[in-house]
């Protein structure tokens, strides 16, 4: 699982936390790595038929459809994620979990996060009458963190520039502390 936080560039640009599973393969490895043990089982399979075992050749038929069926669960998931984004006072979050996609937004001035009581609970936001959990794609040790980093964040839109490490130079020009 990767948790990445963009950070703002200047005060009105948007801030975006993307939350992804850390995949260990590449669709393409995945496709080779299915051909080359559908290959070798199936291979091994007819050396066993043409030696007159001829029960081995179900089997390994029978192992690469079940291999196919897993890899094609692993890759409906491979590409999940969740994105939160806080501009211009909207909190959005998009999750896309095996091709399908919700959007939730919400106006910061009613947003509620709860962090739950133990590490393993998933980080709910709510408001306006909706909620939405989120985290699930990152590890339960950094999930304290992001309740602290989207708080802190949240406050500064909020609070505005004058309180969240911004200062007006004598020459008008906005510098960060």
């Amino acid at each position: 699982m990767q948790y990445s936080a963009e950070e703002p560039q200047g005060t009105e640009a948007p801030v975006e936390w993307r939350l992804r599973r850390n995949c260990s393969m590449a669709p393409r490895q995945v496709l080779w790595s299915y051909a080359l043990l559908s290959t070798v089982s199936l291979g091994i399979g007819a050396l066993c038929w043409w030696q007159g075992a001829t029960l081995v050749m179900p089997f390994a038929w029978l192992e690469v459809a079940a291999l196919g069926a897993a890899l094609l669960v692993y890759a409906r998931h491979a590409a999940d994620s969740e994105c939160i984004r806080l501009e211009r006072g909207v909190l959005s979050v998009l999750r896309e979990s095996a091709g399908r996609v919700e959007r939730v937004e919400f106006r910061l001035d009613g947003v509620r996060i709860d962090s739950g009581h133990d590490d393993r609970s998933l980080i709910e936001l709510s408001g306006q009458g909706r909620s939405v959990s989120v985290g699930r794609l990152v590890r339960p040790e950094a999930r304290r963190q992001l309740v602290n980093d989207l708080r802190r964040e949240m406050r500064r839109v909020c609070q505005g520039p004058q309180t969240a490490g911004w200062v007006e130079s004598r020459t008008d020009d906005v510098t960060r502390r």
